[in-house]
């Protein structure tokens, strides 16, 4: 089902563009033959036309030939004879000549202007015998009762012929004009069916691209609904988180942490108590080991979650990190945070608070920095955190660390904004804005 779609488009418009292909090449074809006929027919009049007027010319200039004869003194017979034998063999030769290409409806017309041909020059050969007296005597009678009537028939017959091979070319003509018709109506009904064609692809594509329209909607909503579904758990994860962390930090102060000082106090109480030199070493081992213990479950306590957040508020939290920073690792910390309101809410305390734990921990590992500066302000409607090294940066755009990828998705779950300024040798800028209106007025509320 899923290749279908395709194979159905890609034959439809493969077998459209081939139709158009074929029509198109059929069209050229088909134009070509007409040109080729068309040319072929006017040659064929020309021929025949030429051929006629040559026929028409031979029987004039024979005429001629002949009124001389009959004129001129005794003795020009014979030059005047050549003359009239060559206008006869021309004649002859464009007879045979035009009798090649003759249509079925010329045969008539063409026998009887070719025996009138034959008659006349069979006439016209006799009176070249006759003696000088005979030539006086029946000239004017020949040339009025034989030469002009039979040469004005002979010409009256090659033009009946004449209209003939009009009327040929006429025929042609319409045969040409019967071949367009053709032409015309092939191609309007390659219009057609290319247009339905085309009609039935295009409902048939728009259909096509509808349906992934509909699928890639639905598939869109449920991506948002996993992702939405993603960072709700995402946030639900880190509220345990942290809810854990301050459980175990309590429990390890209250527990841990006193069990330890009781265990110091009495082993102090023993130690007054007692002149034996043999337990004083070893009493004092044990109250050395207890202040050990309360130091490591304070330590382990404040780094789950320091009691500082939730009792003092954020920037002293901020300012412990970072002389704990400074201690552990040697960086110069500085925290800037003015006219910083202490009533944040909660979530806003814990993600500012953990992003800088996460930062300072990156700057250590890995930035080979010197100093950090950390500045938190609250303007209108937000608040704004950055963090800057003097490390030796990396590309942003292709190193992603769990760490960081944990800090913006904390920032993205309360609706803020992630950037990373980052370039080698420049050190690296975090700047996170979280915004606070809609916070203030549900706290308003």
């Amino acid at each position: 089902m899923q290749r279908q779609p395709w194979l159905a488009l890609v034959g439809g418009f493969g077998g459209l563009l081939l139709l158009m292909a074929i029509a198109e090449i059929g069209s050229l074809l088909f134009v070509n033959r007409l040109r080729v006929s068309e040319a072929q027919l006017q040659q064929r009049f020309l021929e025949r036309s030429r051929t006629l007027e040559e026929i028409r010319s031979s029987i004039y200039l024979s005429g001629t030939v002949t009124r001389d004869f009959l004129l001129a003194p005794e003795g020009g017979a014979h030059a005047q004879l050549a003359d009239l034998n060559v206008l006869r063999s021309k004649t002859t030769s464009a007879l045979k000549e035009y009798e090649k290409s003759l249509e079925p409806g010329e045969s008539a017309a063409f026998a009887s202007l070719k025996s009138e041909i034959e008659a006349y020059w069979r006439v016209l050969g006799g009176i070249f015998v006759w003696s000088t007296q005979e030539r006086d005597k029946y000239r004017y009678q020949f040339f009025y009762a034989e030469l002009v009537p039979r040469r004005t028939s002979m010409l009256q017959i090659a033009d009946r012929v004449g209209q003939l091979n009009e009327q040929t070319l006429q025929r042609g003509d319409q045969r040409l004009a019967g071949l367009v018709e053709r032409l015309q109506f092939g191609l309007l009904i390659m219009t057609g069916v290319t247009l339905l064609g085309g009609t039935a692809l295009a409902v048939y594509t728009s259909y096509l691209i509808l349906r992934l329209q509909r699928e890639a909607r639905a598939r869109l909503a449920e991506s948002i609904e996993a992702r939405a579904g993603l960072r709700e758990l995402s946030a639900k994860l880190v509220r345990a988180q942290e809810d854990e962390r301050r459980a175990l930090s309590r429990e390890l102060h209250d527990e841990a942490g006193q069990s330890f000082s009781a265990i110091m106090l009495e082993a102090e109480n023993l130690l007054d108590l007692t002149d034996d030199s043999r337990l004083a070493p070893r009493l004092k081992a044990i109250r050395g080991l207890a202040e050990r213990g309360v130091a490591e479950t304070r330590n382990m306590a404040l780094l789950l979650r320091p009691s500082m957040l939730d009792d003092f508020g954020l920037v002293p939290a901020l300012n412990w990190q970072a002389k704990e920073a400074a201690k552990r690792t040697g960086l110069r910390v500085h925290v800037a945070a003015p006219d910083l309101q202490q009533e944040l809410p909660e979530e806003h305390k814990t993600c500012v608070y953990r992003i800088v734990q996460e930062a300072l921990n990156n700057v250590a590992r890995h930035a080979q920095a010197s100093a950090v500066q950390i500045s938190l302000q609250q303007q209108p409607g937000e608040l704004l955190l950055t963090i800057q090294d003097d490390g030796t940066g990396f590309d942003a755009q292709r190193v992603r660390g769990l760490g960081l990828l944990g800090m913006e998705e904390r920032t993205r779950h309360l609706g803020g904004k992630f950037a990373i300024d980052s370039q080698a040798g420049r050190g690296t800028l975090l700047k996170i804005t979280l915004p606070l209106i809609e916070l203030s007025k549900n706290g308003h509320g």
